[in-house]
């Protein structure tokens, strides 16, 4: 990992104002999401687009069972480039005990996008199936973003996200 981000979180005590992981309110992100939009949000347009990059550079490849079947993932239409993504959603009794695993593919041609998956990797991979339904649908905006790259890309990481929650709702739904 880079020196731009800090991969450990502060020895500080969470204030109460802070995200829980495991149960963030309505208007609050998860602490692994929270920490990076604070990344985000303090640093300037270049080192923003550099934290980007960084994000990109980091989006882990599609495990081998997914390797050539994008069939099998579903389009993020918003996106301006071919971005594909897939969640899997372990077994447990309760949304809190079931944990979400989230897939992407983006090409390596689109560095904003990517980095756009890579902070959704990071931020949701493995939270609570609750955790993550819970996430705001605001979240993207939350990072400052918008200020560094053009609506339409921000449009694609909003689209990600519900993309996101739809499968999850849908993977979770009692039959």
């Amino acid at each position: 990992m880079s020196p731009l981000r800090d991969p450990e979180p502060s020895a500080s005590e969470p204030s109460a104002s802070e995200p829980s992981a495991s149960e963030p309110s309505a208007s609050e992100l998860p602490a692994s999401l929270a920490a990076i939009a604070a990344d985000f949000e303090s640093a300037s347009n270049e080192l923003k687009l550099q934290l980007l990059l960084e994000f990109s550079d980091e989006l882990a490849p599609l495990p081998a069972r997914y390797a050539g079947q994008l069939d099998a993932l579903e389009r993020v239409d918003e996106c301006q480039s071919p971005v594909f993504l897939t969640v899997e959603v372990e077994p447990g009794r309760s949304l809190a005990d079931r944990a979400v695993h989230v897939f992407f593919d983006a090409p390596a041609e689109a560095p904003t996008t990517r980095g756009f998956a890579g902070i959704l990797h990071e931020g949701l991979n493995g939270l609570s199936a609750d955790a993550v339904l819970a996430v705001p649908d605001d979240a993207p905006m939350r990072f400052g973003l918008a200020e560094a790259v053009s609506p339409l890309r921000m449009r694609g990481m909003v689209g990600m996200l519900a993309r996101i929650k739809r499968q999850v709702r849908a993977k979770t739904a009692t039959a």
